[in-house]
């Protein structure tokens, strides 16, 4: 099978793993959230991965870097209803500082790929 360029992404690869632990977790949260911080957290989730993978399709490092920027944004978002669900109690402390750790690792990787596709 055939591997495109943004599946040899560790930062996707981290993404992808982020969203799927997302999912996992958002399971557990009140059915009345379905359509409100579930949905959203998801959503935005999902966005880092696949902006990632659209920017690797552009020609240009500018819109490249554009791409890695949305995400960047994306994750912020991710961090954001994280931190209101640790506030709500849907997640536990231990959940909350895993998803901090993974959120800035994955915000870093972003930062650095950005810089990387400016600099070309």
């Amino acid at each position: 099978m055939y591997v495109f360029s943004f599946e040899k992404l560790k930062v996707w690869q981290e993404a992808i793993d982020l969203s799927v632990e997302v999912y996992s977790i958002t399971k557990n949260f009140p059915t009345d959230e379905k359509y409100g911080i579930t949905s959203q957290l998801k959503r935005a989730s999902n966005l880092i991965s696949a902006n990632i993978a659209e920017g690797t399709s552009r020609i240009t490092n500018k819109d490249k870097a554009h791409f890695s920027t949305i995400a960047f944004s994306s994750t912020m978002e991710v961090l954001n209803h994280i931190i209101l669900c640790h506030k709500l109690q849907f997640i536990n402390e231990e959940i909350y500082n895993g998803l901090r750790e993974k959120i800035y690792k994955i915000s870093n990787m972003l930062n650095a790929l950005r810089k990387a596709q400016l600099n070309k």
